[in-house]
């Protein structure tokens, strides 16, 4: 069952943003960080760089994780 987005902070470009991000793919980004040995931030700063126009950065990082799952 899904959950209610909850408000995460991270440190883009030296910058505290917060994300708000359901649980469930909280937990997916944070695992998809541990498996490629990359901190959160930097994770976030690379999905951040990649997004189109007005793709907000909760997003990215849902769709980062779907086509990250969608692969494996």
């Amino acid at each position: 069952m899904t959950t209610r987005p909850a408000k995460h902070s991270l440190t883009l470009h030296g910058h505290r943003t917060s994300v708000s991000l359901e649980h469930e793919f909280w937990d997916a980004f944070r695992t998809i960080a541990a498996e490629k040995d990359t901190p959160l931030n930097a994770l976030a700063a690379e999905i951040d760089a990649a997004r189109r126009g007005e793709e907000g950065l909760a997003s990215a990082i849902r769709v980062f994780c779907l086509n990250h799952y969608r692969r494996t």
